[in-house]
């Protein structure tokens, strides 16, 4: 019997698709390239300088190849997450296979084109990133481009010795690693990993620029990294599916071998990637909305320097950024539930997308010409700075009185849009939850928030502020993230909630549900979850930190002083996790054991605390010693008072720990007991009869011994 062969849809061409794909993609360019020019013209960022000036080619090549690193490194991030958790990586079987089953040798056409767009974006980030840094010393040292020795010499000196020449020599150097990843890795864990380190890359773009000074130095800097966060994955997002569109609904049954033989089949899956972008861009919409307030609301004095050539183009890409998103709420509502239903829906959401993509690079334009644009407040060192402004990068703060540990605030914009996602998830889980009729401890989900509540609290509240200038008031921040706030968060179980709430996905893709699974039962959260690895995690941590150069990276950096909370709460969450925690983990320890490990720690917190009240050398006595302060104790009266802040803090949450503990175990004790009589009832007994016939056949083997 002749083989048949399914009838094609009527739907646009494939290669029709992509020729309409590349002249959009090209439009799309000539946009990004006009509105730069029109914008830097507008302002004058391309002028001429009256001294210093680096040419007019670097005036024009630097903001252009700033554009051209931006869209790129966008694209690299935006199709990485395609490939980790959106696309399917393989094509599913049809014909005598199971429906739904995977060949672990056929790509998906949609899932390779999307890692040949990773390839060549990286390549053309690497370079561009390269490009940048070169033009940005021309620029910044006012010479224009030479082959000169000397010319050579200064750059080597800005790429090492100043802060915006580290910064671009890191961007290339993390860019060019993501390239030769995208070339050679194809396994979703080793992609994931790639593309942590490609988010990484937006790092050093946050700590440069317009974020490099002002009045909140570490407000600017976390802005404007979730900017970037929501931006790159926002806009990658729509180039990949401005390239992958062809390669979503082809609907051609392909063979693979031979007449009879499995068939391989590339469905169309068009909605089913719309719907998980759609979350996604919502998110990034968000976050760029936000945070791009945030920055400008601290880059002026007052609304009137709106009118300013920087307002207006602040103005322009807040009006664009809206607008966009009002055509993603348009695809999420309209056009995306109408796909199955509708023929035209495709050919209007492929129109949306085109005009989506022109919008968005026209919005580029505009921010690249924003960042050559000085702001309205300056952010240059005043020349009469104190001695805290030149070490902390704020005027030191008043007397610290009872009082002001609740009234002293800096928002610490990073850990606060961690609280508030993390925080409505929550919300949005459990509701899922029990609307499917399943039973959530409203008592978990206060914990969860006091927790959450209490994080935002130390790093945005008095321990944050006034623990840049008193080493007691940073010791506040470290135990509470260490002790307190962990203790919170792990009664709020919200792994447990999460693999609950989460569908699991049946395509063979990889969404949060399933890389929570696979972490939990990785070697890595073997290790780190190991009750002796947390414990010692947990103990001496604090002596390596400590009485090494990490406590003064972490003073005088803000990545360090980012990375060191992050330390503090994970190390904090991880221990009390093996301790009292219900989520899941690859192995716990026996009770006996869990409470010698906390007695334990105490302990060492107590030696800890006791050394530092004891001790009469300065911890960090540039910074500390040097702060200028005409109010409290003296530096090494507050490192003291600060050793009794660990001593005390450190004490209480753990004594409750162990209490819980203690709790839990005798929970546990009664519920072995219960499943014992309920297993006697089933078996009348039949273990304690065995037991019993055991003693009484030994009893009679002596009798008989002794007659």
């Amino acid at each position: 019997m002749a083989q048949t062969t399914s009838k094609p849809r009527a739907s646009t061409p494939a290669s029709t698709r992509s020729g309409v794909t590349r002249r959009w993609l090209g439009v799309s360019g000539a946009v990004v390239l006009t509105v730069l020019v029109v914008a830097l013209l507008y302002t004058g960022a391309a002028a001429p300088r009256e001294l210093s000036d680096p040419g007019t080619f670097t005036r024009w090549a630097l903001p252009l190849s700033k554009g051209i690193h931006n869209i790129a490194l966008s694209a690299v991030i935006g199709s990485l997450i395609f490939a980790v958790g959106i696309l399917p990586l393989h094509l599913t079987w049809s014909g005598n296979r199971r429906k739904g089953q995977h060949d672990d040798g056929v790509e998906h056409p949609a899932f390779t084109r999307t890692m040949t767009l990773a390839a060549g974006a990286a390549v053309l980030w690497t370079l561009s990133a390269l490009a940048v840094m070169v033009l940005t010393y021309s620029d910044v040292a006012g010479i224009p481009l030479s082959g000169d020795p000397s010319y050579t010499e200064g750059l080597l000196a800005f790429l090492t010795d100043f802060d915006t020449g580290r910064a671009w020599l890191s961007e290339s150097i993390i860019a060019a690693v993501v390239a030769t990843l995208t070339f050679g890795v194809r396994n979703l864990t080793g992609l994931a990993l790639t593309t942590i380190l490609a988010f990484g890359g937006l790092v050093p773009l946050s700590l440069i620029g317009h974020a490099a000074g002002g009045d909140d130095h570490y407000g600017a800097v976390n802005s404007i990294a979730l900017h970037l966060l929501g931006v790159t994955a926002w806009v990658g997002g729509i180039i990949v599916l401005a390239v992958i569109s062809p390669k979503l609904s082809a609907g051609a049954v392909q063979p693979l071998t031979g007449a009879g033989s499995p068939r391989a089949t590339d469905r169309d899956i068009t909605a089913v990637v719309l719907q998980r972008f759609s979350t996604l861009a919502g998110l990034a919409f968000v976050l760029v909305f936000f945070s791009g307030v945030i920055n400008a609301s601290i880059r002026m004095a007052d609304p009137t320097q709106l009118a300013t050539e920087w307002g207006t183009l602040v103005l322009i890409k807040a009006a664009g950024t809206i607008l966009l998103g009002v055509i993603g709420y348009m695809h999420r509502k309209w056009i995306i539930p109408q796909l199955d239903v509708r023929k035209t829906a495709k050919a209007v959401l492929w129109q949306l997308i085109t005009v989506e993509l022109v919008i968005m690079a026209a919005v580029s334009g505009v921010a690249v010409a924003l960042a050559r644009t000085a702001p309205p407040v300056p952010e240059e060192l005043q020349p009469d700075a104190t001695p805290a402004r030149i070490l902390t990068g704020y005027d030191l703060p008043p007397e610290l009185t009872p009082l002001r540990w609740l009234t002293v605030w800096r928002w610490d914009w990073l850990w606060v849009a961690f609280a508030v996602i993390v925080a409505v998830a929550y919300v949005l889980g459990m509701l899922k939850v029990r609307r499917r009729g399943d039973r959530w401890p409203v008592l978990r989900a206060i914990s969860w928030m006091v927790g959450l509540a209490a994080l935002t609290y130390v790093t945005s509240g008095a321990p944050t502020v006034y623990g840049m200038v008193l080493f007691s008031a940073h010791m506040v921040g470290h135990m509470a993230l260490t002790m307190v706030v962990p203790l919170f968060l792990v009664l709020g179980a919200p792994v447990t909630l999460a693999l609950k709430a989460l569908t699991p996905r049946q395509d063979g893709t990889r969404g949060i549900r399933e890389w929570i699974l696979i972490g939990v039962h990785s070697r890595f959260s073997k290790l780190i979850t190991h009750p002796l690895f947390a414990a010692a995690n947990f103990a001496g941590s604090i002596i390596i930190f400590y009485f090494s150069p990490l406590f003064g990276l972490a003073l005088r950096y803000h990545v360090g002083h980012e990375l060191m909370n992050l330390h503090f709460l994970l190390t904090g969450y991880l221990f009390v996790l093996t301790m009292i925690g219900s989520d899941p983990v690859p192995k716990r320890a026996p009770y006996p054991l869990r409470l010698l490990l906390l007695f334990a720690t105490m302990a060492f917190h107590a030696f800890f605390g006791v050394t530092l009240m004891g001790g009469t050398s300065l911890l960090q006595a540039s910074w500390f010693g040097n702060m200028g302060r005409d109010w409290g104790p003296s530096a090494l009266v507050d490192q003291q008072l600060g050793g009794a802040v660990t001593w005390g803090i450190g004490e209480i949450p753990t004594l409750a720990v162990a209490l819980g503990v203690a709790v839990v175990w005798s929970r546990s004790d009664a519920r072995e007991r219960k499943r014992v009589d309920r297993a006697a009832e089933r078996t009348h007994d039949a273990e304690l009869d065995a037991y019993n016939n055991m003693f009484a056949k030994l009893q009679e083997q002596d009798r008989k011994r002794g007659m």
